[in-house]
């Protein structure tokens, strides 16, 4: 073999030799890549994997507070009914009370022309409340019923008797302005507003007896200055508004 073939066969050899071993070197990097393109695969499945769950979880947290916040606001709710339940009951027992009802129509009309026209009367048909201006119904300073109001009493005490009336009981309220009692005769016998205005309601009430309502049906109260319907002038001037009597009429028994 001559030096020129031998030389050729050495460089081919050489270059089969050379791509060889570049071959198994990029098979070997290929296969190392196909591994980390696998390990990342298989740590992002798992990582995903690990996201749902954790969704699942926020998911369900969420709808359990909002089962938690749904139950609360039922609760919330039902409590606030029954305030306003109770609040309105409260409310009606305690208008009852104190005449804060509604009477039965004839009753009403009853009530509503007696009151007509009269400067010393005036009738609420919403609180079945009858009142009498203390002016007009008293001297002043006086418990004594004035001769001039003593019919128009009498006339309410035969509606009260009538039929439909005897199913109603009364109370008589005294009221007064927060002009303070001065005069010592008036003192001595009304010593405060207070006195006057259940003195002035048990007049009434003994009126009322004397024509007729049975003493069973009746009770007083008195407010003295303390229950104005009407801002009194200052420095303790009073105001005539004030000064009145009202008679409640209220269910039997109440």
């Amino acid at each position: 073999m001559t030096t020129l073939k031998l030389s050729a066969v050495l460089c081919l050899s050489f270059c089969s030799l050379l791509l060889t071993g570049c071959a198994d070197d990029l098979r070997i990097q290929n296969e190392r890549q196909r591994k980390e393109i696998s390990d990342l695969s298989a740590k992002l499945q798992a990582n995903k994997l690990i996201a749902e769950q954790m969704q699942n979880q926020v998911t369900d947290a969420d709808n359990i507070c909002k089962a938690k916040t749904d139950k609360l606001q039922q609760t919330v709710d039902a409590l606030e009914a029954d305030l306003k339940l109770k609040k309105e009951l409260i409310a009606s027992m305690g208008g009852q009370l104190l005449g804060g009802m509604a009477l039965p129509v004839e009753l009403s009309t009853m009530l509503e022309d007696f009151a007509k026209g009269s400067e010393m009367i005036s009738y609420d048909p919403n609180r079945g409340v009858v009142k009498f201006q203390s002016d007009l119904l008293f001297d002043k300073g006086s418990d004594q019923v004035a001769s001039s109001a003593a019919e128009s009493i009498k006339a309410l005490c035969g509606i009260l008797n009538s039929e439909v009336g005897k199913k109603f009981d009364i109370i008589i309220a005294g009221h007064t302005d927060d002009m303070p009692i001065g005069r010592a005769e008036t003192k001595a016998k009304h010593p405060t507003n207070w006195h006057l205005s259940v003195d002035r309601a048990i007049s009434v009430l003994n009126m009322m007896g004397a024509d007729g309502i049975s003493d069973d049906r009746m009770s007083v109260r008195g407010f003295g200055e303390f229950r104005p319907i009407a801002p009194n002038e200052p420095n303790k001037k009073g105001n005539p508004k004030n000064r009145r009597v009202e008679i409640y009429i209220i269910p039997k028994g109440t």
